[in-house]
């Protein structure tokens, strides 16, 4: 498996942490400091769709494969513009796409998930190329009285193309569930049936900040030690670390116990935020973009999500 085309896609409204002050108790210095942030992207015009076909189409023109150059899409998605038909549906349309298409709501971990179904196809040799695509509005779900969580979220979308090689690219994969829906949580809005006693409930994301700081760092190191050991490499080999872009705290502690050196921990959330699943392919396309992701490097993901979901992944670019 090789990536042969990456792309990404934002939305053109920026928002900064001084124009958050105008409606919230906090301050630019108090957000820098405590997340990293100091502006984020967040969707007023267009749909996640749109986002989502736009980053799919440069990753096709970056890799020169057309729609029927395509044999299945996956889409990594938490929310979307509609329930139903999934996002993958309005990719597939919106490029001209007939064939199969496989969403995936992993939350935050949705992208090394969807790596990890693509390398199974091409084991399987049901697949030659796979457009896989990320793209997220967790701005939607947040609660925008909430200065401890709202702050942090941004919208976009990644993408890249995939094509199975005779050697794997994919060096080593590993994802598991630590189940705990307290932590970070979604409420299923509430429905008008008359004949269910279970109505769901109003409200909004709820996280509890501490205990994801904790589950994030610990999940991280352990997953990245995890598939090093499994790909037969020492953590001194790999080229660089791309972590999900959750809190800059999370990722400088995890770089620390690491002890890997800080340049090879690239980052976007200063000026993203956390874009949940699309953090990564974002970051990739723009390190492959200015030149930084090159041939024959070697690349770590991490991720960790509600679930609570956690997973990493080592690539041969």
């Amino acid at each position: 498996m090789k990536i042969i085309g990456t792309g990404s896609a934002l939305p053109e409204q920026v928002v900064t942490n001084e124009e958050l002050t105008k409606f919230l108790d906090t301050s630019d210095e108090w957000i820098v400091s405590h997340t990293g942030i100091q502006e984020r992207r967040i969707l007023k015009e267009g749909t996640v769709a749109g986002l989502a076909i736009e980053a799919a189409q440069r990753a096709m023109e970056a890799a020169g494969v057309a729609a029927e150059d395509i044999d299945l899409i996956l889409c990594s998605n938490v929310v979307s513009d509609f329930v139903t038909p999934a996002l993958g549906c309005f990719i597939a349309g919106g490029i001209g796409y007939g064939g199969q298409t496989l969403d995936v709501n992993g939350a935050c971990t949705g992208f090394i998930k969807a790596l990890d179904i693509a390398d199974s196809y091409f084991a399987a040799g049901k697949a030659k190329r796979i457009l896989v695509v990320a793209a997220e509005k967790p701005t939607y779900l947040a609660d925008w009285t909430d200065r401890a969580t709202c702050v942090l979220f941004g919208d976009g979308a990644g993408a890249v193309v995939l094509e199975r090689t005779k050697e794997s690219g994919c060096l080593a994969t590993h994802l598991a569930t630590q189940f705990n829906a307290d932590f970070l949580n979604m409420p299923t809005p509430p429905t008008n049936c008359p004949f269910t006693q279970n109505k769901g409930r109003e409200g909004y994301m709820y996280m509890n900040g501490q205990e994801v700081y904790r589950f994030a760092v610990s999940s991280c190191v352990k997953d990245l030690t995890l598939v090093a050991k499994k790909a037969g490499l020492a953590l001194s080999e790999i080229d660089w670390f791309l972590l999900h872009q959750a809190n800059q705290r999370i990722l400088n502690a995890a770089q620390m116990r690491l002890k890997q050196p800080g340049e090879k921990f690239p980052g976007n959330i200063g000026r993203l935020g956390n874009t949940s699943s699309a953090c990564i392919p974002i970051l990739l396309d723009e390190m492959t973009r200015d030149g930084r992701l090159k041939e024959g490097q070697i690349v770590a993901f991490s991720a960790f999500g509600a679930g609570l979901t956690h997973g990493a992944a080592i690539l041969r670019i």
